[in-house]
């Protein structure tokens, strides 16, 4: 018990193999962490009063069992959604900030209660399936992380086309998209929190044993992914607003790039033997080209705008740059969703939508009305274009999307009770 992972086996446990498929994609996340049970009255009897204990043991009890629950449904291939990303994944929020207060009260300042409990967590991403530490931080840290991604599974629920009865089809509305940016930050604000509060609590020897989910590298990967997703529904919406500028299309669009370059350089080595981990980095390329095909297309537009014959060149090019990353992003999602467990692609909305429309398009359109700026032949039969010249570098915009701030609750009254006696 102590420093290091152990691997657990919980014999009321029936083991199920990976998965074959996870319905449609558009937030990833590596699999739920599921919390097993421990026994709170052997490890804490002797340290706690009875209706202590028994408080904390209820808790965790409602977490695991509706993690447990969540964590099946978030495997099966047809996942059912509702308007509001659905009642489960916001039930078992709710269960885990209520736990969290009273779990915080094993490991406040001077308390030798915190290596007391060995906490045990099913992992979908890591080589052994089940980690197990005593220590109260791992807990914490381990809540944190399923608070998180909880969140990503109500958006990837909210970006998921429904029907509205109104004759035009399933799709995303524009409601959902506006609701994901929160929920996008406020899971980058709780893996945040991780990251900065709960990390440096753990000792070295203990975080080199963490799990590869809890890792410092994945955690701000997937808080810089809400961020970078946030930035994503932004400037989807900005597309279908018809006041909003050239320019502000840019910025969001090179904001973008930005963060999944962040994103890129942040993600640990997985071992790409494992599922999960390759759809990691097939997700993480798949999106950073699709942000740069969105970058060079609206500094494209803009250059375009220029009346000399240097910008005109400088406009085809961006253009063509983004002809090619575009490319790049569709051969990177189809090796996502066919890399197991396999998952569906999602009719495409908002930023996708438009790009997949308009840069073929916008490139054809721009290299026929300048032919003298081309020196080889646009072959008609593949609608492939070969850049001509490098593409100007993209404008450097200051990052204005910042995760939601999220401190540690404060102590649960009854536990602030039970250390002043």
């Amino acid at each position: 018990m102590g420093c290091g992972a152990s691997k657990w086996k919980d014999p009321g446990v029936v083991r199920r193999g990976r998965p074959r498929s996870v319905g449609e994609v558009v937030v990833f996340l590596p699999g739920l962490r599921v919390p097993r049970t421990v026994d709170f009255p052997q490890s804490l009897g002797d340290h706690l009063d009875t209706s202590t204990v028994e408080r904390l043991s209820a808790l965790r009890a409602t977490v695991v069992t509706m993690a447990m629950q969540e964590s099946a449904m978030a495997l099966k291939p047809r996942r059912r959604t509702t308007r509001h990303g659905g009642s489960g994944t916001a039930n078992l929020l709710q269960a885990l900030e209520e736990y969290l207060p009273v779990l915080l009260g094993l490991v406040k300042e001077s308390s030798d209660l915190r290596n007391k409990v060995q906490f045990v967590w099913a992992n979908q991403e890591d080589d052994s399936e089940e980690t197990s530490m005593a220590d109260a931080w791992y807990e914490v840290l381990s809540v944190l992380h399923l608070m998180a991604m909880v969140c990503f599974l109500q958006a990837n629920s909210l970006l998921l086309p429904r029907s509205y009865g109104d004759g035009q089809g399933p799709r995303v509305s524009e409601e959902s998209r506006r609701a994901t940016v929160d929920v996008f930050l406020k899971a980058a604000g709780y893996l945040d929190c991780a990251v900065n509060q709960v990390l440096p609590q753990i000792p070295p020897e203990k975080r080199r044993a963490l799990p590869v989910d809890l890792v410092e590298g994945n955690l701000k990967a997937l808080s810089l992914q809400g961020l970078g997703q946030g930035v994503d529904m932004q400037l989807g919406l900005a597309i279908d607003n018809p006041k909003a500028t050239l320019a502000v299309k840019r910025r969001l669009a090179c904001e973008m790039v930005k963060y999944w370059q962040q994103i890129k350089d942040s993600i640990p080595e997985l071992p790409l033997s494992d599922g999960w981990a390759k759809k990691h980095t097939l997700f993480v390329k798949w999106k950073y080209a699709e942000a740069k095909a969105a970058a060079y297309y609206f500094h494209g537009l803009i250059l375009d705008e220029g009346n000399t014959e240097k910008s005109q060149e400088m406009a085809i090019s961006s253009l063509q740059a983004s002809e090619e990353f575009l490319k790049e992003s569709k051969r990177a999602s189809k090796a996502f969703h066919s890399t197991p467990p396999t998952s569906r692609i999602s009719t495409p909305f908002g930023t996708t939508k438009h790009l997949l429309d308009m840069i073929p398009k916008e490139t054809l359109s721009k290299l026929q009305n300048n032919q003298d700026l081309n020196t080889q032949e646009r072959p008609s039969n593949t609608g492939v274009s070969q850049i001509i010249t490098p593409p100007p570098p993209l404008p450097d915009f200051p990052l204005a999307l910042n995760p939601e701030e999220y401190e540690l609750p404060q102590l649960d009254p009854l536990l602030k009770k039970e250390a002043n006696h």
